[in-house]
């Protein structure tokens, strides 16, 4: 049986860098890239409870199969999303809002 400290340090870890990617940035892909991390942090986290906890269904497990499923969605659509705004506007920074924009 594992100890429950280390995973949930590396996903206070990972949850970290993760929100500081998101707070701190203003290029719009390293602002995806937090959020991956999060989500990845969120993964682990599932796995490291649903292996501790004796449950025959393995809840953890199949809860972390459908996050990597929405977070591939997610990131194809903000890719997506950003490619289209750096077409329209010419750069991915966060902080600056066109008129055009809205």
């Amino acid at each position: 049986m594992i100890h429950l400290w280390p995973p949930l340090l590396l996903v206070a870890i990972l949850f970290g860098t993760g929100l500081y990617g998101v707070l701190a940035r203003r290029n719009a892909v390293l602002v995806l890239v937090g959020v991956e991390l999060m989500l990845a942090a969120a993964g682990l986290l599932f796995v490291t409870f649903g292996s501790t906890i004796r449950d025959t269904a393995r809840a953890g497990h199949v809860l972390t199969i459908f996050l990597i499923t929405i977070a591939a969605a997610e990131i194809a659509v903000a890719l997506a999303v950003i490619l289209a705004v750096y077409r329209s506007r010419g750069d991915i920074d966060v902080t600056v809002a066109g008129e055009d924009d809205l």
